[in-house]
């Protein structure tokens, strides 16, 4: 049988939200360290959330182009078990963030044709995270959370073992035709689960923990047939 596909909630700024993804199921729970983000949360939300629920659910912290140091440092201070990627860190660099830190590291890339998907595989992380390059003019230049989807078909370019986190533009009305087409490891959502950015909406985010379980329940009758 296949595993059940996981589900992160990313972007989350305060304990209420990050509360309810626990509650609801979430394998892990991603809190934005890019003050350039309208999800970047802060050191102090951050330690709150770390204090109540770092035992209970996977804390990945999500960083662009940060200093090695300021990785390890939130590492130790939040008990952070995931780091994402998300920038243009090389491959040595991010085996570096696993060798100082412990955490298991997550290399994120946008994707908008085959290419993109063949280049992420020199990185032997622990996981890869494929999101949406950004299309619309009003989202150029951000790295994530821009609510656009990618041609999921691409992902028939890729070999790589490492295991997948599919993101971009996911929500309850997409993410079941997402797993079934590109069989995640894990799916992630952002923008797909807020009422506003860095706010989640309670009835969006059941919706989506609610679909995945749908998804999840075809597969295991697909396979089972």
């Amino acid at each position: 049988m296949e595993h059940r596909v996981r589900v992160k909630i990313c972007g989350v700024t305060n304990l209420d939200d990050a509360q309810l993804a626990v509650e609801l199921g979430a394998w892990a729970v991603g809190l934005i360290f890019h003050r350039a983000s309208p999800r970047s949360c802060s050191q102090e939300q951050a330690a709150t959330i770390a204090a109540a629920l770092r035992r209970r659910v996977q804390l990945c912290g999500v960083y662009v182009n940060a200093a090695l140091e300021e990785i390890e440092r939130d590492c130790d201070q939040l008990g952070l078990a995931l780091v994402q990627l998300h920038g243009d860190e090389g491959p040595s660099f991010c085996n570096e963030v696993g060798r100082r830190t412990g955490a298991r590291v997550i290399k994120a890339a946008q994707v908008s044709d085959a290419g993109d998907v063949r280049a992420i595989e020199r990185f032997h992380t622990d996981f890869h995270l494929l999101d949406a390059r950004p299309r619309r003019a009003e989202h150029a230049g951000l790295r994530g959370g821009t609510g656009e989807t990618f041609d999921w078909s691409l992902l028939s370019a890729r070999h790589s073992k490492v295991p997948l986190i599919l993101s971009g533009g996911l929500d309850a009305g997409n993410v079941g035709d997402a797993i079934a087409t590109t069989h995640p490891y894990a799916v992630d959502s952002a923008s797909g689960t807020e009422s506003a950015p860095g706010h989640k909406d309670p009835e969006r985010m059941r919706a989506l923990f609610e679909a995945v379980a749908a998804a999840d329940a075809a597969r295991e009758i697909g396979s089972a047939a």
